[in-house]
């Protein structure tokens, strides 16, 4: 009972490591963009993406540039036939070139992850000189003189 009534008091007493500001958060990445399988589904949106815009209908539009009316064989034309005039591989390639950017946006999600706590610790570093800027600002309330 003694012990108590000593140490209630003394628990009441403000302690430095009580009032030292808490450490902020680590900031972290969603799993998904650390997850492997992430490039993947990017590259298979990427994918569908460029199908779905090659596959856009632009006759009329063309035909609309060139100041006349579009013919029938126009109306159908699509991104896809005026990129197949040029090269006739023009599919394969664009499909090559899809699946080589999935190693390159592998390599960028890991040097994000790398790179996420240097850059928020900056962040944090720059936020206390602004904050430390703006303590310091005159209060626009001072009488002037």
């Amino acid at each position: 009972m003694r012990i108590s009534l000593i140490l209630l008091p003394l628990s009441l007493c403000a302690a430095p490591a009580l009032a030292q500001p808490a450490p902020p958060p680590t900031i972290q990445l969603p799993p998904e963009l650390t997850d492997p399988a992430t490039a993947d589904r990017l590259t298979d949106a990427m994918q569908s993406l460029s199908q779905a815009l090659l596959d856009m209908r632009v006759g009329n539009i063309k035909a609309a540039v060139e100041g006349r009316r579009a013919t029938p064989a126009e109306r159908r034309m699509t991104v896809r036939d005026l990129a197949r005039r040029n090269d006739p591989d023009f599919d394969r390639r664009l499909d090559q070139q899809i699946a080589a950017a999935r190693p390159r946006i592998e390599q960028g999600i890991r040097a994000m992850n790398q790179a996420l706590p240097e850059v928020t610790d900056d962040l944090q570093r720059a936020q206390a000189a602004i904050e430390r800027a703006l303590a310091n600002l005159p209060d626009p309330n001072y009488p002037r003189r």
